[in-house]
């Protein structure tokens, strides 16, 4: 709203005191906005590890109370006066150049001078852009086979019906890519999906975009294969799992499931193979299910203590590399609530470790060998001693002892990074997959069978790779559901999202 001259006082003094009081006020929101992030980003934290409906109902409360500051900001700005317009969008990042650009010309009114009465000569223009957003509209592709017929022969010729990805469906590649994204990316269950359609007048069912989900399911099922091969392929792997809600059969109620993630990912080790992510589903979290995903693996599988893994463990086959991560985490979660000596000084040394790793990411595996070994083991072996120590002094019972033990008990696992360059000292390349779970856990609530959390597995494998690769995740399953079904299934892998990049415009993965 602006502010009407009339009703300002012509007191030079008063007008003082209201620019005063708008800028104090001004700042209060800042300051208020830079403690509600502060405060969200900390409750996410929390949220990512221990959830409660309890916890997502004050991070959703919290974010509607700083949308509405920043909204409140917007408000003061336009209500502030005009400021002398300064060309060249000073302190504003430039628009992404793969941005289709529209050209609209504002032309002066006047061809014709009016002072002398001669011609107007171009002298140059200005430039600036505006974001804008073109609605997204559906549209009826029409495919014309025409009918050739030979006078001479009665022969007739027709090109083939051209394949869709789903047989005899109506749905294009574009608009399936677009309903898998808006429901395992952007977390837009079907239900939502279905409103959103009938707004642009078009009556599409549940069960109809349901059909068409499981058709994409079945028909990417092959490509899903080959990333799981390929992620299994290598010889280092992360893994990981998290709890999701699925509705019991017969009952009604809920059951809690597992998605597991497995992460091939050695960039930090200057590796340039390309990075995967495979999800498997499980209707519970039951050891067997990790010994089943893992049973052609030979390598090192980076994890945390679960108990299911010890098995794998046990075949020879895999060596495990413990999480400093989920150790720090330990200390980090009581130190929060009752600060003291030993877990400050935990934290201390454990930070040490990871200032070296951060000096290392992206060199060779040769070279962080050597400096792991140089800089790193010292510390290793003096912050076992200390903890040694420090747990012979506290209580057998109390928390901060568990959380040493938990560290001294897997020391070997702890410690295997620093003698092999291409692992990793911690699993955060498993956990950030499963951030993507973490957000739309509720799409699973009613799935109403394990089926539908086999699908979201394979759809977030899919989708996870895109983005390790750098690529839309939309534009990339429009590629593969345009091409896949008449691709020759011995040849699957020229689909992966890396071997089609070159075809697809990238994205800057650091914001998705």
């Amino acid at each position: 709203m602006q502010t009407d001259p009339a009703t300002l006082p012509d007191d030079i003094a008063t007008l003082k005191a209201m620019i005063i009081a708008r800028d104090s006020a001004l700042r209060d929101h800042a300051i208020e906005i830079e403690h509600l992030k502060l405060l969200i980003a900390k409750l996410r934290r929390q949220q990512y590890g221990h959830r409660s409906e309890k916890l997502d109902r004050q991070i959703e409360q919290l974010e509607l109370k700083l949308e509405e500051l920043q909204t409140d900001e917007g408000v003061a700005a336009a209500s502030a006066p005009r400021a002398r317009t300064v060309h060249g969008n000073v302190g504003r990042n430039p628009l992404p150049a793969h941005l289709e650009r529209d050209d609209v010309v504002h032309a002066p009114a006047e061809t014709t001078c009016c002072a002398c009465g001669g011609a107007f000569k171009v002298l140059g223009e200005d430039v600036s852009e505006q974001l804008e957003l073109v609605p997204a509209r559906l549209r009826v592709i029409r495919h014309r086979r025409v009918k050739l017929a030979c006078t001479g022969c009665d022969r007739i010729v027709q090109a083939p019906a051209p394949s869709r990805p789903i047989d005899r469906g109506i749905p294009g590649p574009g608009l399936l890519a677009n309903i898998l994204v808006s429901k395992f990316c952007d977390h837009q269950p079907l239900y939502r999906q279905r409103v959103r359609w009938e707004r642009e007048g078009i009556d599409l069912p549940e069960s109809t975009l349901g059909d068409w989900v499981g058709g994409c399911s079945a028909l990417l099922s092959p490509l899903v294969a080959a990333v799981q091969r390929y992620v299994m392929g290598g010889n280092k792997v992360h893994g990981d799992d998290t709890p999701i809600p699925v509705l019991a059969p017969g009952n009604g109620k809920t059951k809690t499931a597992r998605l597991w993630t497995y992460v091939r990912d050695d960039r930090p080790s200057a590796d340039a193979a390309p990075p995967a992510v495979w999800l498997a589903y499980s209707p519970d979290r039951k050891g067997e299910h990790p010994q089943h995903h893992l049973r052609y693996f030979a390598g090192t599988l980076q994890a945390d203590a679960y108990a299911g893994f010890n098995a794998v463990y046990e075949t020879g086959r895999v060596q495990e590399a413990a999480c400093w991560a989920h150790a720090r985490r330990k200390f980090h979660e009581l130190h929060a609530v009752r600060p003291n000596a030993v877990t400050e000084q935990a934290l201390a040394r454990i930070g040490e470790l990871y200032d070296i790793e951060r000096e290392i990411r992206g060199q060779p595996p040769d070279l962080r060998r050597e400096i792991r070994q140089r800089e790193a083991v010292p510390r290793l072996a003096t912050l076992k001693t200390w903890l040694e120590e420090t747990a012979g002094k506290l209580s057998r019972k109390s928390d901060t002892t568990a959380a040493i033990l938990y560290t001294l008990k897997r020391w070997e696992a702890f410690t295997r990074y620093a003698a092999d360059g291409r692992l990793e000292i911690d699993n955060n390349s498993a956990e950030r997959a499963l951030r993507a779970v973490a957000l739309g856990r509720k799409n699973f609530l009613f799935a109403g069978a394990d089926s539908g959390g086999e699908r979201a597995a394979a759809m977030y494998t899919l989708i996870g790779t895109a983005k390790l690769n750098g690529l839309n995740p939309e534009a990339y399953l429009r590629h593969v559901l345009s091409h896949i079904a008449d691709h020759p299934i011995n040849r699957i892998d020229e689909l992966l999202p890396w071997a089609v990049a070159a075809e697809l415009q990238p994205i800057d993965v650091a914001h998705v």
